[in-house]
């Protein structure tokens, strides 16, 4: 049980020290915003290529892929249907909410999550590919338009096919799926680039909690608590669902699922609801929430499912 809450305890203490450089003032007021797009435009897109270009094509493709995406997909449908329909809420800001719901933490959190849970780094793998190849796009798309007012079908495609993020993500991608093996001399560079990912986008969300008090917002409670709810218990139930009785997987192969599907928020979310300026409340909170929730959900998944 030590061993897998190693995870948590480097995440934790990399946002500790960002709460702490908020609340000395550290870095100073232009902290946020220039962590945030130095993540957004240049740790992310690399650390994203490096993993991806090192995935097994086996592993990517498998039936993982369509259970995560579906378990996925009905959270944030779910989500949808409260937020736009019922409390009339901003597009923007639903689509924050849905991701929050049901965008997973599949890199700093599930990969070393799986490897001391499930025994391999390279279980989230098919998630990443679906969130950062299928939903990225989506969303830069959305996001873009409602922020920017930019409306034209061949403006929002050629924005997002340039976005940095599905870029580097896409040609990982491409790298994996043609065999191609990186020289070191290509491979070394945009590895240390990758490494400094994690450790700069935890700092920037803890310099973001100083100050901040979690469902403190008038308002935003609700939104936060039914993406919260959503991400540690709807989600891992419709995944062992769908793994178990549509596809039929076998029982290792459904708790890999289950433990995807039970990790946190992505901080990913956070850092899209900061570059928009748009649901930052909701993505924060339930960032925090299911990173500190999905403990007992994951400790339990593993003892009921073995």
């Amino acid at each position: 049980m030590l061993e897998s809450l190693t995870g948590f305890v480097v995440v934790g203490v990399a946002i500790l020290v960002g709460w702490i450089l908020g609340r000395i003032d550290l870095l100073g007021e232009h902290a946020r915003p220039v962590l945030s797009r130095l993540t957004f435009f240049v740790l992310s897109p690399f650390l994203l290529f490096v993993v991806l270009a090192q995935a097994d094509v086996k592993m990517l493709f498998s039936a993982m892929l369509p259970v995560s995406a579906i378990a996925a997909v009905v959270v944030m449908a779910v989500y949808v249907v409260f937020a736009r329909f019922v409390w009339r809420r901003s597009v923007g800001e639903t689509v924050i909410g849905a991701l929050s719901s049901g965008q997973v933490n599949s890199n700093n959190i599930g990969i070393p999550l799986s490897l001391y849970l499930l025994g391999s780094a390279a279980y989230p793998a098919p998630v990443i590919l679906l969130q950062l190849l299928v939903f990225t796009p989506i969303t830069m798309a959305i996001l873009d338009a409602v922020t920017f007012g930019r409306t034209s079908l061949w403006r929002t495609l050629a924005r997002t096919t340039t976005n940095p993020i599905v870029l580097g993500s896409a040609l990982g991608t491409l790298v994996s799926v043609s065999g191609i093996e990186l020289p070191p001399i290509v491979l070394e560079p945009a590895t240390l680039i990758a490494n400094a990912c994690v450790p700069v986008l935890l700092i920037s969300y803890g310099i973001s909690l100083y100050g901040q008090r979690v469902l403190g917002t008038s308002g935003r409670r609700r939104d936060i608590v039914l993406a919260t709810s959503l991400k540690l218990i709807a989600m891992p139930l419709v995944a062992w669902a769908v793994a178990k009785f549509v596809f039929g997987l076998p029982d290792g192969d459904v708790l890999v699922l289950v433990v995807l599907a039970a990790l946190p928020t992505a901080q990913n979310v956070f850092n899209y609801s900061q570059r928009f300026d748009v649901g930052e409340t909701i993505s924060r909170d339930t960032v925090f929430l299911t990173t500190v929730g999905c403990v007992p959900v994951l400790l339990l998944a593993t003892i009921l499912l073995g």
